[in-house]
Order: structure tokens, then sequence, then C-alpha cells
């Protein structure tokens, strides 16, 4: 690769870093003030109260999240020259949307079972917090992903904490299985595992690729 092409990669990921170290703190502060400051959640002894409970915020952010950008890209499709999805017509603008309804709906896959299973292994209302605190900074960095996307593609960075989040709790909910079937070593199976597919996933993206 050109050592042009490889300064400009590495000065744009520096930007996303840079990002990243901005957003994450804000991210982490915002989730805690929203568990240590919001009410615990009325009737939530029961398990199947508390996935009620994950599956109203999966709803909202689905509402807030995914269907407007769904509608962003309709709409502009209705009233341009992309009406005809074949003609390769798309502005910038509905190419930034149609990126981040794929990156949102991908989000999703692992945002909704992440946080239903948190609910399900929250012990009762005051723990359910963190399935409130989840979601909602949660749909604020799509939120803000979306706009910063607008503006420029190095000020995406929320959208890689937002992922990051959905990931840490994610890897909780399964080591928390993993826990309850085999003790420590059932916990550390999985985390292992997906620390090893990460590793090898960092390391050949970093391998010329093959044309």
């Amino acid at each position: 690769m050109p050592d042009n092409d490889q300064a400009g990669i590495a000065g744009e990921r520096r930007k996303l870093m840079w990002g990243a170290a901005i957003a994450l703190p804000l991210a982490v502060v915002a989730w805690l003030a929203l568990f240590w400051l919001t009410p615990p959640v009325a009737s939530a002894e029961e398990p199947l109260a508390r996935l009620v409970y994950a599956l109203n915020w999966v709803g909202v952010a689905v509402l807030l999240t995914f269907l407007t950008a769904i509608e962003a890209v309709s709409h502009e499709r209705l009233f341009t020259p992309a009406i005809d999805p074949l003609a390769g017509r798309e502005s910038a603008r509905m190419k930034v949307n149609l990126r981040y309804l794929q990156h949102t709906l991908e989000q999703l896959l692992v945002f909704i079972p992440g946080l239903l299973l948190l609910a399900w292994h929250s012990g009762n209302g005051a723990e359910l917090r963190a399935v409130t605190a989840t979601a909602i900074v949660w749909i604020a960095l799509r939120i803000v992903f979306w706009v910063g996307y607008h503006i420029s593609p190095s000020l995406r960075t929320p959208g890689l904490v937002g992922m990051a989040m959905s990931m840490v709790v994610l890897l909780y909910c399964v080591a928390r299985f993993g826990y309850e079937l085999a003790g420590p070593v059932g916990a550390a199976v999985p985390l292992v595992l997906f620390g090893g597919a990460e590793m090898f996933l960092v390391w050949i993206s970093q391998r010329p690729a093959r044309d």
C-alpha cells in the first residue's frame, strides 16, 4: 500500500480514537447517572415482567433509531431522482442514511439479546435500572452517531462506543450463563473464545488482503 494511503488511514484512525476518548467517559458518566438517579422499576419481581420491561425499551430503540432511518431513506427516494433504486442517483445524504441504517441493524442484533439477558439476570427493580441506563445511552449514542456521520465520517465515533457497550453487556450476560452451567470455567470459556477470535481478527486485518 502506498505511503500516502497508510498515512491517511493512520490519520483517520487517530481521529476515531480521539473521538472515542472523548465519547467513552461521557457515556460512562451518563450510564452511571441514569442507573443511580432513576427510581427502581416497579413490579419487577417476576422474570417475565423484567423481560417485558426490556422489550418495551427495545421497541423505543427500534422506533427512534431504526424506523426513523427507514423513513429518512423512503422519503428521499420518493421525492428525488433516487426514486429508481437501480439508477445510482443517491445523494451523499442518502448514502450516509443507508450506511447508518445498515449499521444500526447490525448493532440491534447485538443490543437486543444483551438487553433481554440483562433484564433476565436483574434480580429486582433496583438492578433493572441497568436496562434503563443501557437503553437510553445506546439510543443517544445512535442519534449522535447519525448526526455526526452527516457532518463528517470522522465524527461517527459514538457508534464505536455504543457497539462497545452492547458487546460488554452481551459478554457479561453470556459469562453469567456459563457460570451457572459450569462455574468459573464455564464463565471463562466464552470470554476466552471471543477474545481469541478478536485478536485473530485484529491480526488478520493488518495483513495485506488478496485481490
